[in-house]
C-alpha cells in the first residue's frame, strides 16, 4: 500500500513510548511510570470552577486568544513571578489548547521550509517534530552527562545557532533529563540571539518544578523587552495537575500576538471557556498546591535516586528539576526500546525508552516519579528483580 502522508514526514518516528505501552496490552499487574503525568487527579477547587462554568451555560465559542479574565490572570501571574522591567499586558498573552498546541503554533507561525532551528536535546519528541512538520531543518544539540549531572556545552549551541538561524528552542527544566539551564547560559544565549535576530523560544512547562527552593527555574522572561524575539510557552498541566484539561499560554512580543489569533482560529478556534475558568481559579488559589507538588516530587525524587543508586550497575544523575529520572544500566539498557519491552513482559514495569527522546537518549531510560512512594518502591523492586536475572 502506498503511503498517504507527505513523504517528508517519514523522518518523524512513531512514539516509542506508545510502542512499549502497546506491548503491555492485556496485562493487569503493571506499574506504569512511562507517561509524563502524576497519579493524582486535578484538585477539587479547580474542578468546581469548570463545573460552575458549565452550569452557567458557558459552552460557546470565545475569543481566539482566550477570555480576557484568563489573559489578565496569566499576565499578572507572570508579572509576580518574573518581575519584568515593564509589566506584562494582555497584549502579550495568548491562551492555547495546551502547551504542546502553543509550541506547535509557534512553529507554524515562524518557520518556513528550509529554516534552521537549533534545539537542546534529548527532549520530548514533539519539540523537534513540530518544526520538521512545517519543513524546518532541525539541528540537535545534545546535553552530556558527566560526574552525575547533565550539562550543556553552550559554545556548541551557539555554533548551531549561526547567523541566519530562525529559532532556538530550550526546554528547561528539561524532559527527560531534569536538566536546568544556568542563568549565565541563558544570559549568553539571549545576547547571541539578540545580536543575530534569532527567535529564542523557552519551553517553560516545568519552570515551577525546581528543587533548590527557588520560585522558578532560571530564565530570561523577566529580562526581555516587550517587542524582542523571545517567546515563552507554558502550560497548566504540570504546575497545577491539569494534564487532561489541555490548557496553555504564550508570552510573546505584542506584534506577534496581534497577528497570532488567526493561527489559533485555523487550528482550534479557541480553548473552551469552562476550561479557562478553571485556569483562572488555579492561578488565583493554587499557590499552596504548587508548594505541595514541588515538596512531594522532591521527596519522591530523593527516594528513587537513593533506591536506584543502591542497585548494582545502575547509573543515576539526580535531576534538579521537572519530574523525571533519566538513568542507564550499561550493558542492559543500551537498546532502550528492547530493554523497556522486556521490563513490561518479564516484571510488569512500565518505563519510557531513552530512544523515544532522540538518538542522544539511547542507552537511557526515563522514569516519571510523579507517583506515591509506595508505587515507587514497588517499581524499584521489580527493576531489581529484572536486573538480578
Amino acid at each position: 500500500m502506498s503511503p498517504m502522508l507527505r513523504p517528508s514526514l517519514d523522518v518523524l518516528p512513531a512514539s516509542r513510548i506508545r510502542e512499549v505501552a502497546n506491548s503491555a496490552i492485556g496485562r493487569a499487574d503493571l506499574v506504569k511510570f512511562w507517561f509524563g503525568e502524576g497519579d493524582l487527579p486535578t484538585p477539587e477547587f479547580i474542578r468546581n470552577a469548570a463545573k460552575a462554568s458549565i452550569d452557567a451555560g458557558e459552552t460557546f465559542y470565545n475569543h481566539n486568544l482566550g477570555i480576557n479574565e484568563l489573559r489578565e490572570s496569566v499576565a499578572g501571574y507572570v508579572d509576580r513571578l518574573h518581575r519584568p522591567r515593564e509589566r506584562i499586558g494582555v497584549d502579550r498573552i495568548a491562551i492555547t489548547s495546551a502547551g504542546v498546541n502553543a509550541l506547535s503554533l509557534v512553529s507554524q507561525a515562524l518557520i518556513e521550509p528550509g529554516d534552521r532551528v537549533a534545539i537542546v536535546t534529548p527532549v520530548w519528541p514533539n519539540v523537534t517534530a513540530q518544526p520538521q512538520i512545517v519543513g524546518g531543518k532541525v539541528t540537535r544539540v545534545p546535553l552530556a552527562c558527566r560526574d552525575g549531572a547533565w550539562s550543556l556545552d553552550l559554545a556548541r549551541l551557539v555554533d548551531a545557532a549561526a547567523p541566519g538561524t530562525k529559532m532556538v528552542v530550550v526546554n528547561s527544566p528539561g524532559n527527560p533529563t531534569g536538566w536546568v539551564m544556568p542563568q549565565e547560559q541563558w544570559n549568553a544565549l539571549l545576547a547571541h540571539c539578540r545580536k543575530h535576530g534569532i527567535w529564542l523560544v523557552a519551553d517553560d512547562a516545568y519552570e515551577r518544578i525546581i528543587f533548590d527552593g527557588s520560585a522558578h527555574a532560571p530564565g530570561v522572561l523577566g529580562e526581555v523587552d516587550p517587542d524582542e524575539r523571545f517567546i515563552s510557552a507554558n502550560t497548566f498541566s504540570k504546575t497545577w495537575t491539569m494534564t487532561g484539561w489541555r490548557l496553555g499560554w504564550l508570552v510573546a512580543p505584542r506584534s506577534f500576538i496581534a497577528n497570532f489569533s488567526k493561527m489559533v482560529e485555523f487550528n482550534t478556534s479557541c480553548a473552551p471557556t469552562f476550561v479557562q475558568r478553571a485556569g483562572i481559579v488555579a492561578i488565583r488559589d493554587g499557590d499552596e498546591l504548587i508548594a505541595q507538588t514541588v515538596a512531594r516530587l522532591k521527596s519522591v525524587r530523593d527516594l528513587l535516586v537513593g533506591r536506584l543508586r543502591a542497585l548494582k550497575g545502575v547509573e543515576v544523575a539526580s535531576p534538579p528539576g521537572a519530574m523525571y529520572l533519566f538513568f542507564r544500566v550499561p550493558g542492559r539498557s543500551d537498546d532502550s526500546l528492547s530493554f523497556c519491552k522486556s521490563l513490561v513482559t518479564e516484571v510488569g514495569l512500565g518505563l519510557a525508552p531513552g530512544i523515544a527522546f532522540g538518538p542522544e537518549g539511547e542507552g537511557y531510560v526515563r522514569w516519571c516519579f510523579a507517583a506515591t512512594e509506595g508505587l515507587i518502591e514497588q517499581g524499584v523492586r521489580r527493576l531489581a528483580r529484572h536486573l538480578q536475572r
